[in-house]
């Protein structure tokens, strides 16, 4: 009776993953019939408030020039932006490299400040800081090794003002510069694909439900200072203060055409524990706000916390325990060959072969889903969709896609430590960067 109870609550909370992504792709599908024909034009905005510029740079030195020309080249009045570099506790020379980069005869009469950092607090430590500094109407973000398209920020203030009321905050999109080095950062560029052309796309077309990535973003700054900033220490202070916007009743508005092109891991040792932080940083952030699913927040913090929740819990918990039954039941299958005896731990009734059926059935529609969650995503990116992206999904789906079961299983296990020894588990691994 147990083993069927599990059984059935594993198989339905599967189906009901599945269901959520094929509502999630068919309101991506529709937001890109709808802007897909759109032609974009540059025309001049109705005024260029004051833009406030944020880098925080740890240990950049290879990659703070490029970003810092990319940053200071973009299409928008040079009087209305203020940048503010900041080298964070760094140990080599990138507050050499944002200087020499400045030494540019181009830049020398541009409003740049560094700062050579020694405080505490992370990432969301330096965005508090810039916030006691800056002078603009918005903060805006980019990572250290994030290079904005030269209309990046136009798209993005041009959003904004479409209602500065309603959105106190804009966010674009993140494409991979470094896709093709290799299996890995081609299969990490296929994820960031369908991350910002699917589901990004999906839940602001159908709830105007938005969350502020790491990067490629701006946000109102009175508005932070009325919520206290950032919260120092987090891993993940984007999906933090996406929470804090959306419960305040605002919104994240969606700038689909605002594009930077950041770097992703190369290695695989990288690659692990940037998304371990980022799964422990999303778990943590569920848990502080899972009390909003039973009290009177707004509707749109009940959803994102009912979504992440089944995401990072509830999902993963149905996937591995599908596994679990699966292999249970086939390796006890090889080893009646020489031990008849045995009974199979997981069947309805009598007979093994329903449950083997249905484990079936559910691989192989996550598999369809999975490539065509990507094929979709890859069509709205130019020159993109290839035989060659479809046959890397196969692939993916066997092996890239597995890892974050991996990665899932041990953030939990340490925040749960984390808790439990009162160990601070705010350790942040840097990702080694590359020329290119």
């Amino acid at each position: 009776m147990v083993q069927e109870t599990l059984m059935i609550i594993t198989l339905v909370s599967i189906w009901l993953s599945l269901c959520m992504s094929i509502v999630t792709l068919s309101g991506a599908t529709d937001f890109w019939l709808a802007h897909s024909t759109k032609r974009v034009t540059i025309t001049p905005l109705s005024r260029y408030p004051m833009i406030t510029i944020v880098v925080p740079a740890h240990n950049e030195e290879v990659v703070i020039a490029q970003t810092t020309r990319a940053i200071l080249d973009m299409n928008y009045p040079a009087d209305r932006v203020e940048l503010l570099l900041f080298a964070d506790n760094c140990a080599d020379q990138t507050a050499a490299e944002m200087r020499r980069t400045l030494d540019d005869p181009r830049y020398r009469d541009r409003n740049v400040r560094i700062i050579e950092r020694t405080g505490a607090g992370g990432k969301a430590g330096v965005l508090n800081d810039a916030l006691k500094m800056a002078h603009g109407e918005y903060i805006g973000v980019y990572d250290a090794d994030a290079m904005p398209e030269t209309n990046a920020l136009y798209f993005l203030v041009h959003k904004a003002l479409a209602d500065p009321e309603r959105y106190v905050a804009v966010f674009g999109r993140n494409k991979t510069r470094n896709a093709q080095q290799n299996f890995l950062t081609r299969c990490i560029n296929q994820e960031i694909v369908v991350t910002q052309r699917i589901q990004h796309c999906a839940i602001w077309h159908l709830f105007k439900i938005g969350r502020i990535p790491g990067t490629n973003f701006i946000i109102q700054r009175q508005f932070v200072q009325g919520i206290g900033g950032w919260r120092n220490g987090v891993l993940t202070e984007d999906t933090d203060i996406s929470f804090k916007i959306m419960q305040s009743g605002k919104l994240i508005a969606l700038a689909y055409n605002s594009e930077a092109f950041q770097q992703e891991p190369e290695r695989l040792h990288d690659y692990y524990f940037q998304r371990l932080r980022w799964a422990k940083g999303n778990y943590q952030v569920v848990i502080h706000n899972f009390r909003h699913l039973f009290d009177h927040s707004n509707w749109r913090v009940k959803l994102e916390t009912f979504y992440y929740s089944c995401a990072f819990f509830w999902f993963n918990a149905a996937i591995v325990l599908s596994d679990i039954i699966f292999l249970a039941n086939v390796g006890t299958l090889i080893a009646r060959l020489f031990n008849p005896g045995l009974a199979i731990p997981f069947t309805f009734g009598e007979s093994n072969i329903l449950i083997m059926q249905i484990l079936l059935l559910n691989w192989l529609l996550m598999i369809i889903l999975y490539v065509l969650q990507i094929s979709i995503a890859m069509a709205t990116q130019f020159g993109q969709a290839t035989t060659g992206q479809i046959w890397l999904a196969l692939a993916s789906y066997f092996t890239y896609s597995q890892l974050f079961i991996v990665v899932s299983i041990h953030a939990v296990c340490s925040v749960c430590l984390d808790s439990l020894l009162g160990r601070n588990g705010n350790v942040w691994v840097k990702a080694k960067r590359f020329n290119d």
